[in-house]
């Protein structure tokens, strides 16, 4: 098939105080999320003006993304559209389709399978090209990239800066500690011929990232940004809850190295920048924070390899990847759907 567009397909933010709580309605609508819940995320938003800094690492990575394309010679315009909040989705997917767009590949920020990091994704690109028509442009989303060279290699690099930080006289008390986003028990098991593999693949970037980072350092993955109601069962440990843990094994210091995102958007700053670094200082654990990948030149061409592989004849041949799990470049529709959803 012949491609005539790229769009990046994002969760999207507010950009002002009085886009929080709309926005956090719109993230949680159907999920039984408390409204005291709500109102506690409202204000991570608010400590910062009420704006999220995804939007703008988006605008930022689109920009990095089209130089890079005219670099190299794809002649293939870049929109964007998010799940959550403008630009949504269906408006993009409508100015695609009145720019005479027929055919686009989709670029999700999120590297892993699971619901909510893919097949989600997928609900939200087929619900935007309902709402705009049976003229609105076929979109195919991109193969998952837990394991490629331009996302592993940049995480790599920030947790070596990161240990760079710390004290070296006190390596050997030191862990490595990976973040990602917690998700319902349920949602990590997912059914479907591909389902449950969102744990698996984060463990595997854990340990491409760990063994070029670190070989000499313990490491563990655990989980931040926990929203859902108590009572449904998440993954776990809670990033807090491992810092304790570890402060009472005597580690005395931790880089903590959020491999679950591509960018230092708020479930960064404040989960790990504020609420993990206020926990290690009570618990008098050093603590650094590695950086995303963000518009690091080798992420962004990335994103160029990911689309020749669908576009060049040989786009097979242009695969790279670093780790063995299994991979496949278009999921079937009943893939990493739920058993039950929470």
């Amino acid at each position: 098939m012949a491609y005539d567009a790229v769009v990046l397909v994002s969760f999207g933010g507010p950009e002002r105080p009085e886009d929080v709580m709309p926005f956090l309605q719109n993230v949680t609508r159907g999920r039984g999320v408390p409204p005291e819940r709500l109102a506690e995320v409202a204000e991570h938003y608010q400590h910062f003006g009420g704006v999220s800094p995804i939007n703008q690492q988006n605008r930022e990575l689109i920009a990095a993304i089209r130089a890079d394309f005219a670099a190299n010679g794809i002649d293939l315009p870049v929109y964007w559209g998010n799940r959550n909040w403008h630009p949504m989705l269906a408006d993009t997917v409508t100015q695609m389709r009145d720019d005479g767009v027929t055919n686009a590949l989709a670029f999700v920020t999120s590297a892993y399978g699971g619901y909510s990091s893919c097949r989600q994704y997928q609900e939200d690109i087929a619900a935007a090209r309902a709402a705009v028509g049976p003229d609105a442009p076929v979109i195919e989303k991109l193969r998952q990239f837990w394991d490629h060279p331009g996302f592993v290699e940049p995480h790599v690099d920030a947790v070596r800066a990161a240990l760079g930080q710390l004290d070296p006289a006190r390596r050997d008390t030191t862990r490595l500690v990976f973040t990602a986003h917690s998700v319902p028990t349920s949602m990590a098991a997912s059914a479907g011929p591909h389902g449950g593999r969102y744990e698996a693949q984060l463990r595997e970037t854990a340990a491409l990232v760990a063994a070029a980072a670190a070989p000499d350092l313990p490491y563990d993955l655990v989980w931040q940004s926990r929203s859902g109601p108590p009572q449904v069962p998440w993954l776990e440990p809670d990033v807090n809850d491992h810092l304790a843990v570890l402060a009472e094994k005597g580690v005395t210091g931790v880089v903590v190295s959020p491999i679950g995102f591509v960018s230092d958007h708020l479930e960064v700053v404040w989960d790990l920048d504020t609420e993990a670094r206020d926990t290690a200082r009570r618990l008098g654990l050093d603590f650094a924070r590695a950086a995303t990948p963000g518009v690091d030149p080798r992420f962004v061409a990335m994103v160029r390899e990911l689309v020749l592989e669908r576009t060049d004849p040989d786009g097979a041949r242009l695969r790279r990847r670093l780790g063995e799990l299994p991979l496949w470049d278009i999921c079937p529709t009943v893939c990493c759907v739920p058993a039950r959803r929470p």
